[in-house]
């Protein structure tokens, strides 16, 4: 069993920046592909950012591309989500969860561990 823990969500004015981690427990995530989805309220759990097992592939979400960066530092068992030039439409809840196969899934079924989440707001 994988546990993933985010954290550094929070209230950021529009053009901000955050970083979100997720931190992993229980096994190592080394081997696994990891992704970032959110939630905004009324709305389905979309796609964010992916990132395979080393690091050396990431794939974004046409929303985020440009602003966001995933990446991951294997060694600490985290994944983390740099978010820049923020916006009110970037409002929702973040998730990040782990996948066990391929790296570059997109769906969320496609995913075997999920964190509870973190909430990011942004004003405008």
């Amino acid at each position: 069993q994988v546990q993933l823990v985010e954290s550094g969500g929070g209230l950021v004015q529009a053009g901000g920046s955050l970083r979100l981690s997720c931190a992993a427990s229980g096994r190592t995530i080394s081997n696994y592909a990891m992704g970032w989805f959110r939630q905004a309220p009324g709305k389905e759990r979309e796609f964010v950012a992916t990132i395979n097992w080393s690091g050396s592939s990431t794939n974004y979400a046409d929303s985020v591309k440009g602003r966001f960066t995933i990446y991951r530092d294997n060694a600490k068992n985290t994944v983390y989500l740099q978010m820049n030039s923020l916006q009110p439409e970037d409002t929702a809840d973040y998730y990040c969860a782990a996948r066990s196969r391929a790296w570059g899934a997109t769906n969320t079924r496609e995913y075997d561990y999920w964190g509870q989440g973190t909430q990011v707001t942004v004003s405008s």
